[in-house]
């Protein structure tokens, strides 16, 4: 077996990418209702969203699949289909008012509950059907 050379393990994740079809829902459902700040877009491409330190990359997969034609920028073609899931720290009291919030305009709770551990979780979609979780910060502790 081969000996690898050391390296330092990731202390934080600083973004993770969602794919939609349509980015002005996203738009509408990360920034207008649950609050994120949209701060890059490129028509038709992407939308990037503030969470924290870190940043929601909100992706059109038609888009991103094709080879980058700025050559200072080679990011590799990327995407995915079908849903994915992408989770945000609230306290237990925030999760209530983000729920109503979200109920208010019509969206349908996909479930909500607590884990062996105590940490609250609740689960809505967004229009692109990805599995959008709020939970409580401690939930991996």
């Amino acid at each position: 077996m081969q000996t690898l050379p050391q390296a330092t393990a990731p202390t934080a994740i600083l973004e993770s990418a969602i794919y939609v079809d349509d980015l002005e829902a996203a738009r509408s459902f990360y920034g207008d209702l649950i609050g994120l700040e949209p701060f890059q877009t490129v028509e038709g491409r992407h939308i990037f969203f503030r969470v924290g330190g870190a940043v929601l990359l909100v992706f059109n997969p038609n888009a991103t699949e094709q080879p980058t034609k700025n050559p200072r920028l080679p990011v590799p073609p990327h995407g995915a289909r079908g849903p994915g899931h992408v989770c945000f720290t609230l306290t237990r009291d925030e999760i209530a008012a983000m729920r109503t919030r979200l109920t208010a305009a019509g969206l349908a709770v996909d479930a909500e509950f607590d884990w062996p551990n105590g940490a609250h979780s609740l689960y809505v979609r967004d229009p692109a059907g990805n599995s959008v979780e709020f939970a409580e910060g401690w939930l991996w502790d």
